[in-house]
């Protein structure tokens, strides 16, 4: 692994800590570098806001001036006021790393690729080119500066890739995330298995999906609540998978205002362009096993003898995984899906 691909690991494992909560953007890492030292790591963290380039040379900044900046640098306008109004050429011997090329559209946040043609930086170094056509163009907008940036593109391409997978899907249809807990022995049920860091971080996943999908019997049989305590967000709107309609509309899963409870029978839903968390267990797991997109998986490191287990058989192959707490997070797609 050369050093262009270290740094662009960098990014990839930032970005990997906010995948799916940037929902409808892609999740995307940034590095700036100065003589081979590390200045910033930062990624995009939610769509309205900063992105990853714009938070790594705020952070950048902070660090080659030793000064903490006085305003949220979440605040895409106010970040890129400010890097715009430094003394020029601050980042002319930098580089920065990112896993997507620099947008080229103004909306909701100014354009990436026109800071970085403003900024003047030595190299500019992308994992891939934007797919989506409309966002691409960025790197003909760096390099069109009267000081042009040395660009190379394609560094750890496959996994920058592998990176935006849930976003190019989402363009088109549903993408469908099948989220377990387990423990190491592969055993669920029992209560709450996860700790209380991959528990706040499903909810963070509760809040951005456009549906939170469970299965008939998980109603009936845990009668659940399904709400975002844990970030004090609003509850995700929920669609119960059943051919029957048989429930207790008495539990708390339909008591939460200012959310919408369907029962349908039916998945012609995830035909549109959306995010769908699924939650439950092997009932609900074999009847999507050729909707599911991707799975997340929280393995606690327990052995139990209780006898609810996923009996099904699924290839997996592991995208990236990260610990929360004492547990291991994992993020997997079906092979030959």
């Amino acid at each position: 692994m050369n050093i262009d691909e270290i740094y662009m690991h960098l990014a990839l494992d930032k970005a990997w800590e906010y995948q799916g909560l940037t929902y409808p953007n892609p999740a995307v890492g940034a590095v700036v570098t100065l003589n081979g030292k590390i200045l910033a790591i930062e990624a995009h963290q939610k769509a309205g806001t900063s992105h990853a380039e714009v938070l790594a040379l705020v952070s950048a900044y902070e660090t080659m001036s030793n000064h903490k900046i006085d305003f949220d640098p979440s605040n895409a306008k106010d970040a890129h006021a400010f890097l715009l109004n430094l003394p020029q050429n601050i980042f002319s011997n930098c580089t920065i790393y990112v896993t997507l090329e620099p947008c080229s559209h103004e909306g909701k946040t100014p354009s990436c690729a026109s800071l970085l043609e403003s900024l003047h930086l030595l190299r500019i170094v992308i994992g891939i080119k934007d797919p989506i056509a409309g966002h691409d163009g960025g790197i003909e907008i760096v390099g069109r500066g009267a000081l042009t940036p040395k660009i190379a593109v394609g560094v750890l391409k496959e996994a920058c890739n592998d990176l935006i997978q849930p976003f190019l899907i989402w363009q088109k249809r549903a993408f469908v995330l099948f989220k377990l807990a387990q423990t190491s022995n592969g055993q669920i049920g029992g209560g709450y298995l996860s700790s209380k860091a991959s528990l706040i971080h499903v909810h963070l996943l509760r809040e951005v999906c456009n549906t939170l999908l469970i299965g008939g019997n998980t109603v009936r049989v845990d009668r659940p609540t399904l709400d975002c305590r844990f970030t004090e967000a609003k509850a995700p709107d929920i669609k119960i998978y059943s051919k029957e309609d048989n429930f207790d509309r008495a539990i708390p899963l339909f008591s939460i205002e200012n959310r919408d409870v369907e029962i349908v029978d039916q998945l012609g839903f995830l035909d549109r362009p959306s995010f769908v968390l699924v939650e439950g267990g092997e009932g609900m797991l074999n009847a999507l096993k050729e909707k599911i997109d991707w799975m997340l998986i929280y393995q606690t490191p327990k052995l139990s003898t209780n006898n609810l287990t996923y009996n099904t058989t699924m290839n997996l192959q592991f995208l990236h995984q990260e610990k929360k707490d004492v547990d291991l997070m994992i993020w997997s797609r079906q092979v030959g899906h």
